[in-house]
């Protein structure tokens, strides 16, 4: 498998790949950061061209992931790494608690150790849901959405794609929180939040608008 990236969240997603023994031909991508070339911790290669992305899609294992946080640059990175000819594949701790019934995850999603999510829960693709997060039944989230570590989302509530829910949030029963939304950390959302605005607080407020995503 390929990881986007080779710094900060791609590290994450190592672990979860070491956890899932699968190491066998890993590689990363990084064109960005000059200082990061040769071997990640002297054993995994980074790629550093999209000629040898093509190369290891057709030759070694077509499959690969995001270890990018950004969701807007998530979505980017997926359409450029697509048209590579990769596949976008789901990384899923296996210390992770995922229900045994109707959970659907979604095809590129990175989900951390520690996290919960009950039966009936729907994760859309391209996501990340962080460490010791809960996902109670009945919840849907939309695509390339940001779930940062400890935060609770009760029963039946939805999140639109490209939001991100800061640290510790917690989510109350049947509340619909829009698209490209921005929830602060140790937020309590009480009440429906519309797309493209930041909300903060307990109980929860917008504070800004967000300029409509365009892709």
């Amino acid at each position: 498998m390929l990881i986007v990236g080779a710094k900060g969240f791609a590290k994450e997603v190592l672990e979860i790949i070491n956890q899932m023994n699968q190491l066998e031909n890993l590689v990363f991508f990084d064109d960005v950061n000059d200082d990061i070339k040769g071997n990640l911790y002297e054993i995994f290669p980074i790629l550093k061209t999209t000629n040898e992305v093509a190369d290891y899609f057709n030759t070694i294992d077509n499959r690969f992931t995001i270890g990018i946080g950004n969701p807007v640059l998530r979505k980017k990175l997926f359409n450029k790494f697509i048209s590579l000819g990769g596949v976008f594949t789901s990384t899923v701790s296996p210390l992770a608690n995922v229900g045994s019934f109707d959970v659907q995850i979604g095809h590129g999603t990175n989900i951390l150790s520690g996290v919960i999510i009950s039966n009936s829960s729907k994760i859309g693709m391209g996501c990340i849901v962080y460490y010791n997060s809960i996902i109670t039944h009945d919840c849907k989230i939309g695509d390339f959405v940001e779930i940062s570590p400890s935060v609770t989302l009760l029963g039946r509530s939805t999140v639109g794609s490209y939001s991100q829910i800061g640290s510790n949030a917690t989510i109350l029963p049947d509340k619909a929180i829009g698209k490209n939304v921005i929830i602060g950390a140790g937020s309590v959302v009480t009440k429906d939040i519309p797309d493209n605005c930041v909300v903060v607080g307990t109980p929860a407020k917008i504070i800004r608008e967000l300029d409509p995503l365009e892709f």
